[in-house]
This record gives structure tokens, C-alpha cells and sequence, in this order.
């Protein structure tokens, strides 16, 4: 705890026991006129607006008997963003990346055979033939 924390808790705690001592003194009409008062208070407060909590431990209801820590939210940096957001561009990129290696292997490889078959001596019906493309399946 900061020494103003300090302070400010040994003035709260003097100003609650200077009204504890005080309280049997205040005259009974004008106990009943603050207990009036303050129940007419009460009946006009506006219901506070409930919001779900940004963040809920796993184990939040183990702790039913412990009190509850509000954890403060800070805003994140843009570099801390970037360095939460880099491993998935580079993720995205490297897909990409993979997609149009096989993809440039796929039409090379088809290049090749188109190469073949117009530079071979057989008839392209031959190619036709579905007994021919089995052996040449096999064949490679």
C-alpha cells in the first residue's frame, strides 16, 4: 500500500468512529427524518446497468467463498497487436504460398505430358483408348 492509501484509510476509519459515537446523540425525530430520507432515496436510485464480465476464470465457481479481483483492462499497443496478428498473416501467407507451389508443379507436370504425347510416334486415338491409359499409369 502508498502512503496516501494509508492516510486515506485512517481518515475513513476516524470519521466512522467520530459518527459511531455521535450516532446515540442525534435526536430520535431527526433519526427518523434521515431514515425517511434515506429510504426515499433509495426508491428513486436508478437500477445500475448490469453487464457481463470481460473475463471469467475456468474456475470462477470453485471460488464461491473467496472474494472477487476485478482485473483492470488495459488497451493494447498497436505493436503489441502486431505481434498477437503475425503468426496468422504468416500462416495465411505460407497457405498461399503452398497453394501456388502446387498448383505451378500441377501445370509443369501436365506441360510435360502434353510435351510427350505431341512429340510421340503414336496416334493420339491411342490416348483414347482406356486399356492404353491404365498401362501408362502403370508405366509411370
Amino acid at each position: 500500500m502508498s502512503s496516501l492509501e494509508t492516510k486515506e484509510l485512517e481518515f475513513a476509519r476516524q470519521v466512522r468512529r467520530a459518527l459511531d459515537e455521535n450516532a446515540a446523540s442525534i435526536p430520535a425525530a431527526t433519526v427518523d427524518r434521515l431514515a425517511a430520507a434515506r429510504r426515499a432515496a433509495l426508491a428513486r436510485k436508478k437500477p445500475e446497468p448490469v453487464s457481463a464480465p470481460a473475463f471469467v476464470p475456468a474456475f470462477a465457481g470453485m471460488a464461491a467463498g473467496l472474494p472477487q479481483v476485478e482485473i483492470p483492462r488495459r488497451r493494447r499497443s498497436p505493436l503489441r497487436r502486431f505481434a498477437l496478428a503475425w503468426p496468422l498473416a504468416a500462416l495465411v501467407v505460407s497457405l498461399v504460398g503452398i497453394a501456388y507451389w502446387e498448383d505451378q508443379q500441377r501445370t509443369a507436370e501436365l506441360a510435360d505430358i502434353d510435351a510427350a504425347m505431341l512429340s510421340d510416334d503414336l496416334p493420339l486415338n491411342a490416348y483414347l483408348d482406356h486399356g492404353f491409359n491404365a498401362y501408362l499409369s502403370r508405366a509411370h
